[in-house]
């Protein structure tokens, strides 16, 4: 399929996501759901919890376009989708009722987030990506939300990291519109870590934040890949950067 063919079938899969998405609800719709309506999608999607098509002998992100930043943002909503149905399917025993309740929402969001990526790409998407949770201890608070801070944080930082290389309005609306979710899930589970932190970017310096601006940080893939590499079995690496 060439380019442009590409180009506008992915178009056209895009406005069909604002009719119907994972769970056959709107993206946008969803993104401002509240419980009930999470639990809804989250009927639509349980489905496709698992790895299809997994990527054999590594993933090659292109950045010459926007494809290459859809895909990999694709990269980092299948690694966030895969810890967050982890940790809810068992989460640890000294969660409370309404912290298990909260990661549940958290699963669902980065569920749709993974899929939406999933079905704008199409053919163009990687395959799905072989995770390695070895190093963390789910049976353990602290575990858990040391790594869901981890992988907010530096979610966060991705995406504004890539805005600058999205090119499409419409892309880099959708991409605003996630990074927002994610930023919420962010000062959330910091808050949970620390109460009363989950405005401090003081703490953010490491991924650019300027507390004094009041600006969250942004890194380059360049920066965010070997990061996110350790969590991730299959290889991944970027061109025309």
């Amino acid at each position: 399929m060439k380019h442009n063919e590409l180009k506008t079938k992915n178009e056209l899969q895009e406005k069909s996501l604002f009719d119907k998405t994972v769970g056959r609800r709107s993206f946008l719709q969803y993104a401002g759901a509240g419980a009930a309506g999470i639990a809804l999608v989250a009927a639509g999607c349980k489905k496709d919890r698992g790895y299809e098509n997994p990527v054999m002998g590594g993933a090659t992100l292109d950045f010459k376009d926007d494809f290459g930043v859809l895909n990999y943002a694709y990269a980092l909503e299948q690694l966030e989708a895969a810890f967050y149905v982890k940790v809810a399917s068992a989460p640890p025993a000294s969660f409370t009722a309404a912290q298990k309740a909260y990661f549940q929402d958290i699963q669902f969001h980065e569920i749709a987030h993974r899929e939406f990526f999933k079905a704008a790409l199409s053919t163009a998407a990687i395959g799905s990506l072989e995770v390695d949770f070895s190093k963390i201890d789910f049976t353990s608070a602290t575990s858990v939300l040391s790594t869901a801070m981890t992988f907010e944080d530096l979610g966060v930082a991705a995406y504004n990291g890539a805005g600058p290389r999205i090119k499409d309005g419409g892309y880099l609306l959708l991409a605003g519109k996630i990074v927002s979710v994610e930023a919420r899930h962010a000062a959330y589970i910091r808050d949970l870590i620390s109460n009363g932190s989950f405005a401090d970017l003081n703490s953010l310096s490491a991924f650019g934040s300027n507390n004094a601006g009041g600006l969250d940080g942004a890194l380059t893939p360049d920066k965010v890949l070997p990061l996110a590499q350790p969590f991730i079995k299959t290889k991944i690496s970027a061109i025309n950067l």
